[in-house]
């Protein structure tokens, strides 16, 4: 085990047709983590990765699985080419689920059927066109928190995704979010994006979905994890396996403290971080969170040779 080395798995919004292609002709490992993972869900993941559209890949029951197969495949070709063993893991909303897995917290295929649930019941809870979620860029904290309590009325809009300072998204009923956006403008944000995402995920609207994977999460063995994983609800690490599921529960309807989390991995002696699975959105937020961390992404063969090399 490195005691400098942390791995971080990304989550939706790091999907596109195509990915790991190249990893999967560099060894069998990828498709066959794809494979077992379609044997839960009924249908061909690799193949719609591959070939389908990107609209198919962007419907949340649909991403979660394919993003959870992706990291899982990339951490079972990292160990397969002797790979430095990292001291502590953490993911990003979804990514949690992927790091259980690769923490030995939780099977593989029970996580998949898990976050196939997750997707499913969290498009389901709020209808479409009703929730919204707005980035917001070059504006502190505490007065995106503050703009969201104007904002609110009798609806909802928070702050849910802490994701690096000055990189703050919010969530919520769609006339919220919009009237938020509007009072971070005014309060001095650069900008103030509206997402291309249907659902307000990590808000109290996301409750019901919680409320729905309840029994399917409780009747799912989980174990210690072998490696700690920092969760997203409190950026702490948590070892008893009934804590783990109630907070993998929270997390669906809580805020995601990226910024703790990843320092959280810093003093816990993490200088290397190595985004296990497609895209580089982590490690361009880490750089943001503090420049001392020096990322590697494993996306692609080159990518994960020198990721190799390196650590």
């Amino acid at each position: 085990m490195k005691n400098n080395l942390a791995f971080v798995f990304p989550g939706q919004g790091s999907q596109k047709i195509g990915m790991l292609s190249e990893l999967a002709a560099f060894n069998s490992i990828v498709e066959d983590t794809f494979s077992q993972a379609s044997e839960v869900l009924g249908y061909d993941l690799w193949k719609m990765s591959q070939e389908g559209s990107q609209e198919q890949i962007n419907l949340t029951e649909r991403t979660q699985p394919l993003l959870l197969a992706s990291s899982v495949a990339v951490w079972r070709l990292w160990m397969n080419k002797n790979g430095a063993m990292p001291a502590v893991l953490a993911g990003h909303s979804l990514g949690e689920w992927s790091a259980l897995v690769c923490a030995g917290a939780v099977k593989f295929e029970d996580a998949v059927g898990i976050v196939r649930s997750r997707g499913a019941l969290m498009q389901v809870a709020v209808p479409l066109g009703i929730g919204a979620m707005a980035a917001i860029i070059g504006l502190d904290d505490e007065s995106i928190c503050q703009s969201c309590t104007e904002a609110r009325g009798d609806e909802v809009v928070d702050a849910v995704n802490f994701n690096a300072p000055g990189q703050v998204v919010i969530a919520g009923s769609a006339d919220a979010v919009g009237r938020a956006i509007e009072l971070c403008k005014a309060a001095g944000a650069k900008r103030a994006l509206p997402l291309p995402v249907s659902a307000p995920f990590h808000t109290s609207l996301m409750a019901p979905a919680a409320k729905g994977l309840t029994e399917q999460v409780r009747s799912v063995t989980f174990s210690a994890p072998e490696i700690p994983v920092i969760h997203n609800v409190h950026g702490q690490s948590e070892s008893d396996p009934a804590a783990i599921k109630k907070l993998m529960l929270e997390q669906i309807y809580s805020p995601v403290r990226w910024v703790d989390c990843v320092l959280e991995l810093r003093r816990r002696g993490a200088e290397q971080f190595v985004e296990c699975g497609p895209g580089r959105v982590l490690s361009g937020l880490s750089k943001r969170i503090n420049r001392e961390i020096v990322s590697f992404s494993t996306e692609d063969v080159a990518s994960l040779k020198n990721a190799l090399a390196a650590v």
